[in-house]
Parts: structure tokens; C-alpha cells; sequence
């Protein structure tokens, strides 16, 4: 008997939650911001509207299908099915977060706060969700290719918009990068690869502020952007590599030569792979793309 969908409404705790969890009372809380120049009101009105969206897309679900829930914090303890229709309402940094742990579910973004976030993820208001869940059911979905980093002992991290490879502190760090056919020692703030979705976040700070003349992949597009941040030349490390592309059948390589290098995806610290001196570090184009409901 084949199951019936499930619905997975997906959130992130709001400002106004997490300042109550802090400071103990609303009370407290008006102080504290009172303090800083904010209101309460400001706080209490983003997460109404939070609730609000989350009560009209939940509303919607199909009687017939079943229904689960998680918060952004336990994303990497929940287990998502084959079946499952993933429904993220919040900001479009939320669905690169979602992004890692899917693999294939049609997922659908819901934004609480038009004119607020940019939306290229979370294309869809609220009220209009019964038509977006359909479109889900019915597979009107965009392939978004997303980047995958492995390591020598065959962990990985998958990303939708980019990996970071560097210190988990503010030291540098220091590597060999091997891509295109050549390869370099340096020593720099870290890198970033990333997708053409992650070309209209961090990956374009990295373009913009060296007036790159690299042309940026789309979002669907099958190959990976990669820029070195602030490397420094040095008798024993060097400067001629510091941005290119990796085609799809392409790979980047690091290696290390630090006591501990990190590796994490998506802004997620928490979920890094961990790499001793001497450990090497394959990124590429993943298999796995985020169907994402246009």
C-alpha cells in the first residue's frame, strides 16, 4: 500500500521566542530592548506574523496526509522520508538549511514577511499555499544544483549555497589547493565554493569586493564558483590561485596543513567535518539538487 504524503512544516524559533527564553518574561524583555532602542511592539508584531503564516499553511494540508513539524535547531536529528512534502516558512536562509538533509522531497518555501527577505527561495505567500502544495504533489519543480565536500575518510557535507574550507578561529589558514590542473600552498582566510544560488549571497560579497570578472553560474547551472579569501604572499605560499570555476565533472581539492581545518555548509558550525594536517578534502558538483516548488 503506498502511504499517503507527509506534510513537514519547517520553522525556525522567532526573535521574539528566543528573547523570552533569555530574559525570562515579556517584561524583561520590553526592558532589555527599551535599552537598545527597540520596542517590543516591533518584535512581538514579527512574530505574529510568523504564527500567522505557519496557521495558514498548516490549515491547508490535505485531511488525508499525514503531518510532522521541526525547528531549525533539530534539523540534523530528524529524519525525513521519501514521501515527505517539505514546507519551510521563514527566510530564505531557512531552505539552504533544509537543503543538507533532503534528498529529493519537493520543497516548498513560504515567506512571512514579503518585502522583508529577498524571496528567491521563498517564493510563495502564505494564503496562496493550497496551489503551491499542489504544484509539490504535482512536480512542478525547479533542480537546484547543490556543492558536496568529502573527505579522505569519506565524510561528506552537502550544501545549496556554499562550503567554507578554512580556521575555525581567526588564524589563517594554511593548505594545499589543488584545481585545474595546478596546485598551490597557501595560507588565507579560507575558501568558499559555492552554487549559483549561492551566487546571490556570500559568494558574490567574495566577487563584488574584487570586482571579479568571473562570470557567476545560475541556479541550476551544473558547475561550482570558488574564491580564496585575503591570501597572503610569502616566500613559501603564493597568490596565482584564488578564484575560478569546477564544471561538473570537475573537483577541488584541499589538503591540509594545519592542525585542524573545518569544513561546514550553509552557515551550519555545528555540522563541520573536521580535518587534521595532512587530510584531504574533495569538493565538487553533488549528485542530490533541492527540487524546490516554483
Amino acid at each position: 500500500m503506498t502511504l499517503a504524503p507527509r506534510a513537514i512544516l519547517v520553522h525556525r524559533r522567532s526573535e521574539y521566542d528566543e528573547l523570552v527564553a533569555r530574559h525570562g518574561t515579556a517584561r524583561q524583555v520590553e526592558f532589555f530592548l527599551a535599552q537598545r532602542g527597540r520596542s517590543l511592539a516591533e518584535v512581538r508584531d514579527r512574530d505574529e506574523r510568523l504564527r500567522e503564516a505557519l496557521r495558514q499553511v498548516a490549515a491547508v494540508i490535505p485531511a488525508t496526509w499525514r503531518r510532522g513539524e521541526v525547528e531549525r535547531a533539530d534539523l540534523s536529528r530528524f529524519a525525513f522520508a521519501p514521501e515527505d512534502v517539505v514546507l519551510v516558512v521563514g527566510q530564505d536562509g531557512l531552505v539552504a538549511n533544509v537543503a543538507k538533509y533532503v534528498d529529493g522531497q519537493p520543497v516548498v518555501g513560504f515567506d512571512p514577511e514579503p518585502g522583508r527577505n529577498p524571496g528567491v527561495l521563498v517564493p510563495h505567500a502564505p494564503e496562496a499555499a493550497g496551489a503551491a502544495i499542489l504544484r509539490a504533489v504535482h512536480g512542478s519543480c525547479l533542480e537546484l544544483t547543490m556543492v558536496e565536500a568529502t573527505s579522505d575518510t569519506g565524510e561528506s557535507v552537502r550544501a545549496l549555497n556554499e562550503v567554507y574550507i578554512g580556521q575555525p578561529g581567526h588564524q589563517s589558514a594554511r593548505y594545499e589547493l589543488r584545481v585545474g590542473g595546478g596546485s598551490e600552498l597557501q595560507s588565507s582566510s579560507g575558501l568558499l565554493v559555492g552554487t549559483g544560488t549561492g551566487a546571490t549571497g556570500w559568494l558574490r560579497s567574495a566577487w563584488q569586493e574584487r570586482h571579479s570578472l568571473l562570470a557567476l553560474p545560475g541556479r541550476a547551472d551544473r558547475s561550482l564558483a570558488w574564491f580564496v579569501r585575503e591570501a597572503w604572499p610569502s616566500p613559501a605560499t603564493g597568490t596565482s590561485l584564488t578564484e575560478g570555476l569546477v564544471a561538473r565533472d570537475g573537483a577541488l581539492e584541499v589538503v591540509s596543513a594545519s592542525d585542524l581545518l573545518v569544513c561546514f555548509g550553509d552557515g551550519i558550525e555545528a555540522d563541520a567535518l573536521r580535518l587534521a594536517w595532512g587530510q584531504r578534502l574533495t569538493v565538487r558538483v553533488a549528485e542530490t539538487t533541492l527540487r524546490l516548488v516554483v
